[in-house]
């Protein structure tokens, strides 16, 4: 069992909750004002109907960095995206919003689990010691 890969052994919807739940005590992670009234992305027709939602897309966030080791904005809003129905014209896919992306990686940084990273080509943000410590750990207990 490799170490790098304890994360992604964990069923993803038990492990982003229990992530989500630990986020929620970080007084770094806090719901902007907007954020009640936004819809995630441009193929949505509402805004997100749980509570804690931000928390949550924050989790799946830190877990796609820790899967893809360097993320940047645009390949998340890739990632989060759908497709749009548009009545009688086919369907089309429409990448999800940037502002809650780069909103919640800021305060990821501020948190210090992420920082900026330059890897040769790839150019985003990418765990820090202390952020992968963190997933590690929840990891461990859910085992």
């Amino acid at each position: 069992m490799a170490k790098e890969k304890i994360v992604l052994e964990i069923e993803p919807r038990k492990y982003i909750t229990e992530l989500a739940a630990e986020l929620k005590k970080n007084p770094e992670f806090k719901l902007p004002e907007w954020a009640v009234f936004v819809k995630t992305s441009m193929s949505r027709s509402r805004p997100p109907l749980e509570t804690d939602w931000w928390w949550m897309r924050s989790a799946s966030i830190l877990r796609q960095i820790y899967a893809n080791k360097v993320v940047g904005v645009q390949r998340l809003r890739t990632r989060y995206g759908s497709r749009k129905k548009r009545g009688m014209k086919p369907e089309k896919f429409f990448k999800a919003g940037g502002k809650i992306i780069r909103t919640i990686l800021q305060q990821a940084g501020k948190a210090g689990l992420i920082e900026e990273a330059k890897d040769g080509k790839r150019k985003g943000r990418k765990l820090t010691k202390q952020g992968r410590e963190m997933l590690e750990s929840i990891a461990k207990k859910l085992k």
